[in-house]
């Protein structure tokens, strides 16, 4: 027994710690040598992979993991009756919108409805202060108190005034909906937690304002009174938006605001609830599946007409078109931190919540369908003993049935920074060495050209004193930057301001960067270590992102990766300067391009606290004039 110890405890031998590091030296000596190589495969790679998020093959198929919810196990309740209390409330919101009551009239109607059912109602009067003035609403709400329980725990039906379907659509047979839902389950006994009917004012802000207040994190641009009802933690929200006369399918929303997803377990239930207890096909957004939307299959083609039908008409490209759609706005959604409904301003107090809209059809379904799907979903929701929690919060839905996990999608972003992480490596490999030609070498023929094999490398400085200075400065240009967009003075005079601060930006550089371009000759050029940093700086910022906001680093991905990757010093001027306004234009030229998504960018910020504005300001414009100075000559 003591051989076997001293076998496997004898000290390793010097030589093979020499090869170890031997293997060391040869492996990095290789990878510096096919750099370019590696660098452009994990580029091909990873922006191949986030084309083929839409296959079915990177999906699977739904699930649901908390076997305590036991959806569609139940008998529903709710009948023709309750859907003729339905019509009257609706009967009583078209008199509403045709006699133009005012936000206070209209709360004061909803707390009256409430009230005569007898339940504890009141009314929420809030005001945000923004950089274009003040938004001021009123808000109804009630509670319903458990007969089963001590009132610690809650779930919320909501529906907002205004419809998410947009040019002025109200959201008027979704309130109504909350008021008969209202009417109808304060007759049964069988609630574990308490309810809590609201109706918010506007779109996003009341339900904004009313959270806020609810959980007491009231901003300090936010002014309004303490609640005068509350119950205990709010745990699943549902979120009703039916503007239309009918509907053939229900759509989920579920993004929250800067990126958050609910529970899959919340949307996984509801969908089998909508098929087997209402009779309702359940669809990704108001995005038909190609099986429901046959007769316009032509018009949905991705190809032109003169392609032949049968490529056109594919059933396999057909259904790549529909994930593809529904990836594409996933991620317009979660890059910008929006909310996809009202439903995702409560995602940030840990509520799992969803909006269900009802798409515009002319039928079959209606309040019947809506009701008993619900209350179905209500009594499911009722079954949790704690949290959901052992479903997946990182997740992309590619279909009703089928979505992706975060590990057959996060890997293309995270191959993308690698790739720039490595270059930037690179950069600071090379920036570290110089190659002296000796004049011997330079003696041979005039036609061929001093070649590094037949120099010597030198070892030389890597002052980063230059290249920071321009990292800070760019990031502080950032941050007057954002100031500067969220102030009074740029919402009065956006068409003025937007090209004057684009216009400043961009000179700004090319006057400071002279004052530093004082290369000594034994020493690497700022532009090699600029570049460098940056590089690193990017790769470290997108696998951060990956794990926070998958679609926000993919974005930052694609638009970051390659052009911070080739940046370099033309030896012409003109060449430079002409990459330099590219690279201007990839920063900050959505201040002049897209002026609505500037202002929207600005109130997310503003009202509901959405950081996509000032990281856009302060991280990506930075790291890419960043990259546009490595373009300039003399540096």
């Amino acid at each position: 027994m003591d051989r076997i110890r001293g076998f496997i405890r004898r000290p390793r031998r010097p030589d093979a710690d020499v090869a170890r590091l031997r293997r060391r030296r040869q492996a990095a000596a290789y990878i510096h040598r096919n750099l370019t190589k590696l660098t452009t495969t994990l580029f091909i790679i990873g922006y191949a992979w986030m084309l083929l998020i839409p296959i079915p093959l990177l999906s699977q198929g739904t699930y649901i993991d908390e076997n305590a919810l036991q959806p569609a196990q139940v008998n529903t309740y709710w009948n023709w009756g309750d859907v003729h209390t339905a019509d009257l409330q609706l009967y009583q919101l078209d008199g509403i919108r045709e006699r133009n009551l005012t936000s206070e009239q209209r709360a004061e109607f909803f707390r009256t409805e409430f009230g005569k059912l007898g339940l504890a109602a009141s009314i929420q009067n809030y005001t945000f202060s923004t950089s274009k003035g003040a938004i001021s609403g009123n808000n109804a709400y009630a509670v319903m108190s458990s007969p089963r329980a001590a009132g610690t725990e809650a779930m919320v039906i909501s529906a907002s005034w205004l419809s998410r379907a947009g040019h002025g659509a109200l959201n008027l047979r979704g309130t109504s909906t909350v008021l008969s839902l209202a009417a109808f389950l304060k007759d049964y006994s069988l609630w574990a937690k308490d309810i809590i009917f609201i109706i918010s004012d506007d779109y996003l802000h009341g339900m904004h304002a009313w959270l806020n207040a609810y959980h007491g994190t009231i901003p300090s641009n936010l002014h309004t009174d303490p609640l005068e009802h509350t119950s205990g933690v709010i745990w699943t929200a549902l979120n009703i938006d039916y503007s239309s006369h009918s509907f053939s399918h229900l759509g989920v929303f579920h993004e929250g605001l800067n990126g958050r997803l609910p529970n899959q377990d919340l949307i996984n239930s509801f969908r089998l609830i909508s098929h087997y207890t209402g009779g309702v096909p359940m669809t990704v957004y108001d995005h038909l599946e190609p099986s429901d939307s046959v007769d316009r299959l032509p018009e949905q083609s991705v190809f032109p007409s003169w392609v032949p039908p049968f490529i056109r008409q594919s059933p396999q490209l057909q259904q790549y078109r529909y994930r593809m759609r529904n990836v594409v706005r996933h991620i317009g959604y979660q890059a910008r931190g929006m909310c996809s409904g009202v439903h995702g301003l409560m995602h940030q107090f840990r509520i799992d919540a969803i909006t269900l809209f009802a798409v515009p059809a002319d039928g079959p379904h209606g309040f019947h369908a809506l009701g008993r799907i619900v209350e179905s979903t209500l009594r499911t929701m009722n079954n949790l003993l704690e949290r959901l929690h052992a479903s997946f919060f990182f997740y992309i839905l590619t279909s009703p049935g089928t979505f992706m996990k975060i590990g057959m999608f996060l890997p293309s972003a995270i191959l993308v920074s690698v790739a720039m992480l490595f270059k930037g490596l690179g950069e600071w490999v090379t920036a570290g060495w110089v190659c002296e030609i000796s004049e011997a070498s330079l003696k041979g023929s005039e036609a061929e050209k001093p070649s590094p094999a037949k120099g010597t490398w030198r070892n030389r400085r890597r002052p980063l004193l230059s290249a920071l200075i321009v990292v800070v400065t760019t990031h502080v240009l950032g941050v007057l930057v954002f100031n500067l967009v969220c102030s009074r003075w740029f919402a009065e005079y956006p068409s003025f301001l937007a090209p004057a601060i684009f216009a400043a930006v961009s000179v700004i550089p090319l006057i400071l960067i002279p004052l530093l371009s004082t290369n000594a000759p034994e020493a690497a050029p700022t532009s090699m270590l600029l570049k460098s940093s940056n590089l690193c700086l990017a790769s470290t910022v997108i696998s951060i992102m990956s794990l926070l906001n998958f679609s926000l680093a993919a974005m930052l991905a694609i638009t970051m990766g390659v052009p911070l990757a080739t940046s370099y010093t033309s030896s012409s001027t003109m060449a430079s300067r002409l990459r330099y306004a590219g690279y201007c234009v990839l920063a900050w030229g959505w201040l002049v391009l897209v002026p609505g998504e500037v202002q929207s960018a600005i109130w997310n910020w503003e009202v509901l606290g959405v950081w996509f504005a000032p990281f856009i300001c302060i991280v990506y414009a930075p790291l890419v004039m960043q990259a546009a100075i490595v373009c300039l000559p003399g540096l």
